[in-house]
């Protein structure tokens, strides 16, 4: 059964970066694409971003679009999002989970089709 576990969380300055990983183990990490989401307190939680099984086609929520860029390494099990320009609005805990699609090159950014959700990690922007 697939595992995630993010990393990479943290306080940091409005207009700074950081980068989140989203580690997989398991036999099955290539069967699935990745996604990235977020939930701040008294809010849904959010789609950020997503990237296909074969590592194509990233797809990007408004809000990030342009800050935020995922990357994904099947030969380490690793999905990686770089924040950039990062605002206070982007506080909130941060979670990778997967998604089981037909097509290969294929995901999409609303979280109620995805599993095996990670535990989360904080992400903290403020002065």
């Amino acid at each position: 059964q697939l595992q995630l576990v993010e990393s990479g969380g943290g306080l940091v300055q409005p207009g700074g970066s950081l980068t989140l990983s989203c580690a997989g183990s398991g036999p099955t990490w290539d069967n699935y694409a990745i996604g990235w989401f977020r939930q701040a307190p008294g809010k849904e939680r959010e789609g950020v971003s997503c990237i296909s099984r074969t590592g194509t086609n990233p797809r990007y929520g408004d809000a990030v679009k342009g800050r935020f860029t995922i990357s994904r390494d099947n030969t380490n099990n690793t999905v990686i999002l770089k924040m950039d320009s990062l605002k206070p609005e982007d506080t909130a805990i941060y979670y990778c989970a997967a998604q089981s699609l037909f097509v290969q090159t294929m995901c999409t950014i609303p979280p109620k089709s995805y599993g095996f959700w990670g535990q989360g990690t904080q992400v903290t922007v403020s002065s």
